[in-house]
């Protein structure tokens, strides 16, 4: 999705002004601070570029995945109304635990993306973000970043782990008493 009047990301534009005063005036500082911000900008078009080409990506993903369950479903309603009495094979089977991680992820994209558009105040992010008044550098705000992604998945598998470990007792509580789930 290509905005025509728009320049293609990660192209800049340098501006060299002379200032008549010295480095460390007033003058310089200002200076300084609008090139930053400038900066900033750019940095938060091309993030928004570099977003607006994965949400591109993933709406042509979610089109053919789409698609496909369209005609995984047509398949099964068709084989189901020619083998109305059987009870076992494809037709009431699923693709299982590939089909539950697959849903599991896209309502996590979706509740990321719904999360994302829903917050009123995330037009930009600060130049120089702190912690308790001392200024945290970037590597250290990617570093925390990946360790609390480590950190969600492993607690994303436990929860796998356990809605197996669910679905299974309820399977054998269902045996057991010879009742269908």
């Amino acid at each position: 999705m290509a905005c025509p009047q728009c320049p293609a990301p990660g192209s800049y534009t340098s501006v060299i002004i002379p200032l008549r005063s010295s480095l460390y005036s007033l003058d310089a500082l200002r200076f300084y601070l609008w090139i930053k911000r400038l900066k900033d900008l750019e940095r938060e078009k091309d993030s928004l570029w570099a977003g607006l080409q994965v949400l591109e990506q993933a709406r042509l993903w979610y089109r053919c995945i789409l698609e496909d369950n369209r005609a995984r479903q047509a398949n099964v309603c068709t084989r189901a109304g020619a083998r109305a009495k059987e009870w076992g094979g494809e037709v009431w089977g699923g693709a299982g635990a590939s089909s539950c991680l697959l849903r599991s992820q896209i309502q996590r994209v979706n509740g990321s993306l719904g999360s994302l558009m829903s917050m009123p105040n995330v037009i930009s992010c600060p130049s120089s973000p702190k912690r308790n008044g001392v200024e945290v550098s970037d590597s250290e705000l990617r570093w925390q970043n990946t360790v609390l992604v480590q950190e969600v998945s492993e607690k994303n598998v436990k929860i796998s782990l356990l809605e197996r470990e669910r679905d299974s007792l309820l399977q054998e509580l269902s045996l057991r008493l010879g009742v269908e789930v």
